[in-house]
């Protein structure tokens, strides 16, 4: 954040004085709600705590209650997430930004050892990715430093007590307010200037679209339930219009969206990845190609960082480095285009997929996964998205809006290493949701297909290894269910033989994909028994809890494909490459290689895409002898386990 070191002009030592007064005079009105004194709020129903601590804080600092609600929304949909850092270090509902404190509480280590390209047609990409220092932290990471000056109370609890955040974010927007020489108005529409400031933001045009984003929510209003228990309300104001005046005297840059491929509705600036040769004869970090011309964009991938917006973006500008098309900031949802759409990015680990996706990035430096996003982040990537689909004519569905975790191992000895952002808590039905294709159930009751499709704030399975390994994660909401070899909890988890290669069995790690189902993913029914449901996936009958008073999964309709008739089992591949027969003198066959499962008789595989085979031969940085190479055998997207795969068209039935 811009704030100043000085006081607005005009301004005298007593307000000064004042001003320290009002932030003990805070810390003693609001301790009662904190829990720190016997209080007949303390008697007060939970569902009403919260909202009462927005009220109390919007008090004391002089912050109109709905600018503060808005603001907390659009941060973290006023969830607390139990005290938890976000995955650019901010806590609580206002996300309070300390990210020194949540970098020295996390464990430092990959989810996998994937090479980003994905195509051994040259040296793999291997880089480490290492945490920042604290003095590389800009401003808009250590907000929690200064609510803590402001209101008197200790860091500590405003990263975990809600009413105490609540309290420190109203400090930091009155903060902002004064700063702007700005009075400290009961009108929301007064609030323009300081809540654009509140973002963090260093530019006009992120800092616009964010305080944007806050007053549509006061036009809109909303309504929730939070992750504790809390009912908070906002209600709607359909004619606010806000002063946008002050903004300009917030003396932040001016960013120009020129040569950048974004909706108008976000912030979006071009910082290019480098088409540069280097040693002998080596280039990076993405390949120059002519989509949606000579190849088609079918899918987007949706990664984590595992970095801060600085350092990502000095990694995306370093020629031996990997590349994604779009990097996405967490604290403002600010934007950067590093490759045009009609090149090839480095990003899933997958050259089949890369040569045919648009990646994007979303900024998060805590490799311990039981984080969460920001609300602003998620809208600024749907806004996104909802673009480049309608340009791209990208279905908005699961089978091609791709987690990098439901990427598949191109071949059978790269599995174990495949990527598993963004991983389970990410919440797949709020983001789609956001994308205007919200997933609800499509048959009735006992169709072939399932929808799988739980509430992502009651659904917490039991994760391990966030922390410590086999140590159980903090409780999180969660998109996924877990999947058993029978309908029992004790029974074995599924087993996933191209991720254990030995043999050894499935894990509740949080970053094991091998027995978990995603929400919006789609899978063939196997059978039903009692409170379980049993869907095909990695050659087997899986089970999921699936109980009717809180179900799981919704009953879907769709294609599946299913082993032609005489096939007693059929291979699955990670990739849909060519016949050889297809290949043009001077590129190289393309092994078409099965990975270690099969699908078998009586099995069905919900399916998606019909494509033919298809590879991008692209070794060098002179781009003569470029070729896309197209076949005739055909194949079909399946979800077959937690990734998708392809199966042959000649090998299958497509049946609905």
């Amino acid at each position: 954040m811009h704030w100043s070191a000085t006081e607005p002009k005009g301004t005298t030592g007593h307000r000064r004085a004042r001003r320290t007064a009002g932030a003990v005079a805070s810390a003693a009105l609001l301790l009662p709600l904190l829990g720190a004194a016997p209080s007949s709020s303390a008697e007060e129903s939970p569902a009403t705590g919260l909202q009462r601590a927005f009220a109390a804080a919007a008090t004391e600092y002089h912050v109109p209650q709905s600018v503060l609600l808005a603001v907390s929304y659009l941060q973290s949909r006023w969830d607390a997430h139990a005290g938890a850092p976000s995955v650019s270090g901010g806590y609580g509902p206002m996300h309070l930004t300390d990210a020194r404190t949540a970098i020295a509480g996390a464990p430092h280590h990959g989810d996998g050892t994937e090479d980003a390209r994905g195509d051994s047609s040259r040296p793999a990409l291997l880089p480490d990715i290492k945490a920042p220092k604290d003095s590389e932290l800009p401003a808009r990471l250590k907000t929690l430093t200064k609510a803590a000056d402001l209101t008197g109370l200790p860091a500590e609890r405003l990263r975990t007590d809600a009413a105490a955040n609540v309290a420190g974010g109203a400090a930091l927007l009155a903060a902002a307010q004064r700063d702007l020489a700005e009075p400290l108005s009961a009108d929301a529409a007064d609030w323009y200037g300081a809540v654009a400031r509140f973002s963090g933001a260093d530019d006009t045009a992120t800092a616009a679209t964010y305080a944007d984003d806050v007053y549509e929510v006061l036009r809109a209003g909303e309504k929730r339930t939070t992750d504790s228990g809390q009912q908070v309300t906002l209600a709607a104001q359909p004619g606010l219009s806000p002063d946008t005046a002050r903004l300009a005297d917030a003396g932040l840059r001016t960013v120009s969206a020129e040569g950048t491929e974004c909706p108008r509705t976000v912030s979006c600036e071009w910082i290019p990845a480098p088409y540069e040769e280097f040693g002998e004869g080596d280039y990076g970090n993405h390949d120059l190609g002519d989509r949606p011309v000579a190849q088609s964009i079918k899918y987007i991938v949706i990664h984590d960082t595992e970095g801060t917006w600085d350092g990502v973006l000095n990694l995306v500008q370093d020629p031996t480095y990997a590349s994604w098309n779009y990097t996405l900031r967490s604290t403002d949802g600010h934007i950067a285009q590093h490759v045009k759409a009609k090149d090839v990015a480095w990003h899933a680990g997958n050259w089949y997929i890369n040569a045919k996706s648009i990646g994007l990035e979303h900024e998060g430096f805590l490799t311990a996964p039981d984080t969460w996003y920001t609300e602003e982040m998620y809208r600024a990537s749907a806004r996104l998205v909802r673009y480049l689909s309608r340009k791209y004519d990208i279905p908005l569905d699961r089978q091609h809006i791709l987690g990098h975790d439901n990427v598949p191992g191109p071949t059978t000895s790269t599995i174990p290493g495949m990527h598993t952002d963004p991983g389970p808590y990410w919440d797949w039905q709020h983001y789609f949701t956001l994308l205007g294709h919200p997933f609800h159930r499509t048959l009735g009751k006992g169709g072939g297909l399932v929808t799988v499709l739980p509430d992502f704030d009651a659904n917490q399975p039991v994760y391990t290894g966030c922390v410590t390994k086999g140590e159980p994660c903090a409780a999180h909401g969660s998109s996924e269910v877990r999947l058993y070899s029978r309908p029992d909890v004790t029974s074995p988890l599924i087993q996933d033989i191209g991720l254990y290669p030995k043999g050894d069995a499935s894990t509740t790690g949080v970053n094991d994909v091998g027995s978990r189902a995603s929400t919006g993913q789609r899978y063939a029914l196997a059978g039903r028994e009692g409170d379980w449901t049993a869907i095909w996936y990695l050659g087997q009958k899986a089970w999921f809890e699936n109980p009717r008073k809180q179900p799981t999964a919704v009953s879907a309709s769709g294609p599946a494909v299913t082993p032609k008739e005489g096939l007693a089992e059929i291979p699955v591949y990670g990739r849909a490459y060519p016949e050889k027969e297809a290949y043009p003198a001077g590129v190289p066959v393309q092994a078409v290689s099965p990975l270690p499962y099969k699908v078998l008789a009586g099995q069905r595989y919900a399916a998606g895409d019909k494509v033919p085979g298809e590879y991008f031969y692209a070794p060098t940085f002179d781009t003569t002898p470029h070729k896309v190479v197209i076949g005739t055998d055909q194949y079909y997207e399946i979800q077959f386990g937690h990734r998708v795969a392809f199966v042959r068209a000649v090998d299958v039935d497509l049946v609905r």
